[in-house]
């Protein structure tokens, strides 16, 4: 029953693991155990990674188009969460959808067989529905893949035989919502926008992909999206409000030092993701030019260290003459 993706979409949510360290991977296994059936896939290289199985949502509902089109689809949200280096949390809800369906609704188990796929009734309006899921909507009737990531963000977060809820640093969780369009096979991947609104922390993409990518990898190059994006605001956000430097310095080493036991080890771009989406890394890093602004700001942490350090030294040598 389930065709060729038409359109993919889905939301990533990006925060801090609440505790005051990265946990180890014991502890990432026991986090993300979502299912008893399915383990937790777990690798070292090149910096430790943890992902959830899939856990599956059962959906019968309208699709936001904006043209107001009367798109209904049903199916099942493929979601997951994944911890990277014990540290930053995140959780995706996605689905994939076929250009058209049968008229009628058929029995569930015809779904079922087709994890992470939403089939339509009848034609499925693929650029309404592409532009209506990257705004912000909100009706009790709609799709909702960001309940969904948020949902699982929150079950996690719970844990509290497992996490102390005690953060080195308030952080916020900022939302990645986006769409992928196929492309024919061979055509190179291609970023058509990218949008971020930091007042709510939400951030839009429309990708065009290769017609023969599987939808996980898509939604695994929008995570690491989104973990670099989050990286970025944050520490834009600590540096930005970080307060004048003075001979104690101690307000502003209470904000640098999380920063850099924390953070700054965790930019490494592409490493998991599918080599047939660099092409999109490439865009990101020609503009806005992510990795330009990220060494930036790393510079910016050490010059803030290295002046404080010398204040420091000379307040001493001032004291003791």
């Amino acid at each position: 029953m389930a065709a060729a993706p038409a359109l993919m979409c889905g939301e990533v949510r990006t925060c801090l693991l609440p505790t005051r360290d990265a946990v180890g991977e014991r502890t990432a296994e026991r986090l993300l155990r979502l299912r008893p059936d399915e383990r937790v896939r777990l690798s070292r290289r090149p910096n430790p990674h943890a992902l959830s199985p899939v856990v599956l949502t059962g959906v019968d509902c309208r699709l936001p188009a904006v043209n107001g089109a009367k798109a209904r689809a049903i199916g099942t949200l493929a979601a997951r969460a994944a911890l990277t280096e014990g540290r930053v949390l995140q959780a995706t809800a996605h689905f994939a959808a076929s250009a058209s369906g049968p008229d009628r609704r058929r029995p569930w188990g015809e779904y079922l067989v087709h994890p992470g796929v939403l089939v339509p009734l009848g034609k499925l309006p693929v650029r309404a529905v592409a532009d209506g899921f990257l705004r912000e909507t909100h009706a009790p009737d709609l799709l909702d893949t960001g309940s969904v990531a948020e949902g699982m963000l929150a079950r996690i977060s719970r844990n509290h035989r497992l996490l102390d809820h005690d953060t080195p640093l308030r952080t916020p969780t900022t939302r990645l919502r986006w769409v992928a369009l196929p492309a024919p096979a061979g055509t190179p991947a291609r970023l058509v926008s990218l949008t971020v609104d930091d007042t709510d922390g939400l951030r839009t993409a429309e990708l065009s992909v290769p017609e023969d990518l599987a939808p996980a990898a898509v939604a695994g190059f929008c995570e690491d999206l989104a973990l670099h994006d989050w990286l970025l605001t944050t520490v834009s956000q600590k540096l930005d409000g970080l307060p004048l430097a003075r001979a104690d310095g101690a307000a502003a080493l209470k904000v640098l030092r999380p920063l850099v036991d924390h953070l700054l080890h965790l930019w490494m771009p592409m490493a998991r993701v599918d080599p047939a989406l660099g092409p999109l890394w490439h865009t990101l890093e020609q503009h806005p030019g992510f990795s330009r602004q990220w060494h930036n700001l790393v510079q910016r942490v050490r010059d803030q260290l290295a002046l404080r350090a010398l204040l420091h030294r000379e307040a001493a040598a001032l004291a003791a003459s």
